[in-house]
């Protein structure tokens, strides 16, 4: 209750200094209500998503829209804030000064100028419109990205493997097939040897996935399709009704990852083989810092493979790639994750700028790294999660190829 209260409290402070900026602005009184009528509905919408219809910690394609349009009202009203409160400072001390010095009886203050409203409508206009069109447009805006890395030690029948990764499909929030399908085709379009899914399939539910089990049927590659868990995958964020319903849930979500195609590794490995040479292909269950589940035995997960093998790690979470993996004995390669989306929101420039708010949380959180003589790739993410859109950091297909020397770019 306290949390409504206070989120109460922001949402109208906010929007009246929103309709402030407005009125300043223009004297129409539609303008007014039609503000006024917006704020009623967002907000409206957000508390019968979440409150009403709660289905725990379960997002719906209700709730998400539901919050991604209360994110672009609030970011437009909250741009707003600082120029009304900095000209309130202003005019507070021109009103006392004018009050002390001239000795007038009452406190007056100037009114609001039309151009810092305009100013910080034009700028509060930039989050807006961009939100909106990450919700409509950005988050099918699938990009492939290419990277090629050198291994001295590359078996030499794998000198220019191809290999696609994806991750972090959550199906449960797609609400475009055609879309969908151009994404698969891209995927396909690639013609690499090796398609590598790094988790979360679906958000809350395995039936999550049942509306696209046709479309995902479709993904191939020459040498197989390998999958992991993510933590979504579990369905530890949703109230079963007896745990013996939640294994259920895991059980068809395997069931689906094999119809489709995939290899799920769980705590497993396998050989890809080529020409009488192979590479370890590995695969944990999700491990992740902080309140993530725990799954990934690495270990258990490397018993059947050797120490002197070139070895491609499939892990969720990036978090697993410093806490457990880069000083393990065994010296992973290359590691694939997810999981952080990029947070789905930042900028990037190639050669300029990479910036998301997910680097507060993730030192590892999009792209190539590289530390003690091994790499990581943390993909952006296939789908989307909580917001309904990307902004910035666009839905990403990843294809790496391995080459024969120690040159890495």
């Amino acid at each position: 209750m306290i949390r409504w209260i206070l989120f109460a409290i922001l949402f109208i402070i906010l929007t009246v200094y929103g309709f402030q900026a407005i009125r300043t602005v223009t004297k129409q009184t539609w303008v007014y209500y039609l503000f006024f009528g917006i704020a009623i509905i967002v907000v409206g919408n957000f508390i019968y998503q979440f409150a009403i219809t709660s289905e725990g910690r379960v997002l719906t394609t209700g709730k998400s829209f539901a919050f991604g349009f209360l994110l672009a009202f609030m970011a437009f009203n909250l741009v707003i804030v600082p120029f009304l409160i900095g000209e309130d400072i202003i005019r507070g001390i021109i009103g006392l000064y004018d009050k002390v010095v001239t000795k007038n009886d009452t406190f007056y203050m100037p009114s609001r100028r039309k151009f810092v409203s305009q100013l910080a409508l034009g700028l509060a206009a930039i989050p807006l419109s961009s939100l909106l069109y990450g919700m409509f447009r950005g988050k099918y805006n699938f990009r492939v990205l290419s990277y090629t890395l050198h291994f001295e030690d590359l078996p030499d029948a794998f000198d220019g493997y191809r290999i696609t990764q994806i991750s972090d499909i959550h199906s449960g929030s797609f609400d475009n097939h055609e879309k969908i399908e151009y994404a698969v085709d891209l995927i396909n379009e690639q013609k690499s040897d090796v398609l590598l899914f790094t988790g979360d399939m679906v958000n809350n539910k395995a039936s999550e996935m049942l509306p696209w089990l046709k479309t995902f049927r479709r993904l191939k590659a020459k040498d197989g399709k390998f999958s992991v868990l993510g933590n979504h995958d579990y369905g530890d964020y949703v109230d079963w009704n007896s745990p013996e319903e939640k294994a259920q849930n895991l059980e068809d979500l395997k069931t689906i990852q094999k119809d489709i195609g995939f290899d799920l590794l769980l705590n497993e490995s396998r050989y890809l083989e080529k020409d009488g040479q192979r590479l370890a292909l590995v695969g944990v269950e999700n491990w992740g810092k902080g309140g993530f589940k725990k799954a990934g035995d690495l270990e258990k997960a490397s018993a059947e493979i050797h120490a002197h093998d070139f070895k491609i790690l499939m892990s969720h979470d990036p978090s697993h790639w410093e806490a457990k993996v880069l000083k393990d004995p065994y010296h992973y390669h290359l590691t694939l994750s997810g999981h952080t989306h990029g947070m789905q929101f930042g900028i990037e420039i190639p050669g300029w700028i990479k910036w998301s708010p997910a680097k507060w949380r993730y030192k590892q959180w999009a792209g190539i790294y590289t530390e003690l003589g091994q790499h990581i790739n943390v993909n952006r993410g296939f789908g989307y999660l909580g917001y309904p859109g990307r902004v910035g950091i666009w839905p990403e297909i990843t294809v790496i190829e391995l080459k024969k020397g120690s040159k890495s770019a």
